[in-house]
């Protein structure tokens, strides 16, 4: 029996109209969905509000068995899903089997919070029992975009279930079925109590009422820096506890002595896999000057080699865009750098929402698709002569969010990483790369610093508590 139903998509408890799921390959549709307005927002969030408190109070191993059955499901339900989002978000099957395989691990980990010890016991100076423990905030508020969705969305929800709190789920409408209403399906049949997750795709007014409603102290964001801006401005009027993972321009770095033989196929994996839509996509290349001009060639004709199309049915490296506004950006950034003498060595086409990987020569600074976050299948490539001035070229820039290095020498790699303020690194790899048990998250424009995977998930959706008990009642001078 199929997990997701489009005819159920069509919920009568929202009110925000509906929006049409389409298939950026073809543009054909998918089915409809209904989205929520921020009157739907508030009435979630009172709801997951009073089924949380039960939810907190039921057995680690109660919240725990919810989370293993979820993942088994992810496992269980991988055609069926893997289809929807290939269809939906426009990934190759390979990418869609990341995504499903990382949803259950994100699970399985999650489901391993609920044991973990829930505080400490602190020494006092008085005649007391003083100990600290970690309690559910309450209801979390998540905020999921569309490139990595099912990931994305999972990776807030599965561990701040599992701690005891309600989730109030907003993903993009884009992809509100694979973000959204597959996480609602696949919880609801692992047998999560209802009332506690609520999936609600929306625009900006549903995220902005979520953000500010009051039954909801913790907001978990990831999109864009713009947008995570106007979310930390509007969380801190609320004076909310909220997570931004932001966007990125992650600089892979290839020294003198890289394997070059081995280095094309991990830099144009960097940067082209899921067409570039991904945050810590490689968006600047710094290669030593004396592989300079072997480097661009050779990634240039390693782009042109790679196949665009219709991953759904056809057999190719890379999918669409997801929509006309992404792939104008993208576009439109490879002009203005060609404009301003930036060569293009491959690429810098397209056909519909096909964009074919491109790599662009001779940058700088000034160069906008180099400057920026592209968000697409473009690599620019610039050169440097010392370990300073790759250090430099790194460090430069608002982003801090990933950062490969490549090298013989991995002593001398991690030397050079120091040297660079991000959020993480890889020696010998390119810059995506993504695990449940891993701490993940940016610096400076990339985040707030906040942590995502592993034990980083107490801290994002716990309370420390501090509490005391004596004996008898404290006596006082008056």
């Amino acid at each position: 029996m199929p997990l997701l139903d489009p005819e159920n998509w069509q919920s009568p408890s929202l009110s925000g109209g509906e929006y049409a799921v389409t298939e950026p390959a073809t543009g054909d549709p998918l089915g409809t969905v209904t989205l929520a307005s921020a009157e739907d927002v508030t009435a979630a969030a009172g709801a997951a509000r009073a089924a949380q408190a039960e939810w907190a109070r039921a057995p680690h191993f109660v919240r725990a068995a919810v989370l293993r059955r979820a993942g088994d499901l992810f496992t269980a339900h991988a055609d069926e899903l893997r289809d929807w989002i290939v269809r939906e978000s426009g990934s190759i099957p390979g990418k869609a089997d990341f995504e499903l395989h990382v949803a259950a691990q994100e699970c399985y980990e999650a489901a391993a919070l609920a044991s973990r010890p829930a505080g400490q016991v602190l020494p006092s100076e008085a005649a007391r029992l003083s100990y600290t423990r970690r309690v559910p905030v309450g209801v979390v508020g998540v905020i999921s975009p569309f490139n990595a969705p099912l990931i994305l969305s999972i990776r807030s929800v599965a561990p701040a279930l599992a701690l005891g709190n309600g989730v109030v789920l907003k993903p993009d409408p884009r992809t509100a079925v694979c973000g959204g209403l597959a996480l609602a399906a696949v919880f609801a049949e692992a047998g999560l109590p209802e009332g506690l997750l609520h999936v609600l795709p929306g625009g900006p007014e549903a995220g902005q009422a979520l953000v500010a409603d009051s039954q909801v102290p913790v907001i978990s964001f990831t999109g864009s820096t713009a947008a995570g801006r106007a979310v930390g401005e509007a969380a801190g009027r609320h004076l909310k506890r909220v997570h931004l993972e932001l966007g990125g321009n992650s600089a892979l770095i290839v020294l003198e002595d890289a394997d070059i033989d081995a280095v094309i196929s991990t830099a144009a994996w960097g940067s082209f896999f899921h067409q570039g839509q991904i945050c810590m996509t490689t968006g600047r290349h710094l290669v030593h000057a004396s592989l300079y001009e072997e480097y661009i060639e050779r990634l240039a004709a390693k782009a042109d080699s790679l196949a665009v199309g219709d991953p759904h049915r056809e057999h190719v490296h890379l999918g669409p865009i997801i929509d006309d506004a992404q792939l104008a950006k993208i576009h439109g950034l490879v002009e203005s750098s060609t404009a301003r003498g930036a060569k293009l060595a491959a690429g810098g086409t397209h056909d519909r929402l096909f964009y074919r990987p491109t790599v662009l020569a001779g940058v700088d600074d000034s160069t906008p698709a180099y400057a920026e976050e592209v968000f697409g299948p473009v690599a620019p490539v610039r050169s440097f002569s010392t370990v300073d001035e790759a250090a430099a070229l790194a460090s430069a820039g608002p982003y801090g969010l990933s950062l490969g290095i490549v090298t013989r020498d991995t002593a001398r790699g991690l030397d050079l990483a120091e040297r660079v303020p991000t959020g993480i690194v890889h020696i010998n790899d390119q810059t995506v790369n993504d695990e449940a048990v891993a701490p993940f998250g940016g610096i400076a424009a990339s985040g707030t610093g906040a942590r995502f995977g592993g034990e980083a998930n107490l801290e994002a959706f716990t309370d420390l508590r501090w509490t005391t008990v004596r004996g008898d009642v404290a006596g006082y001078p008056f």
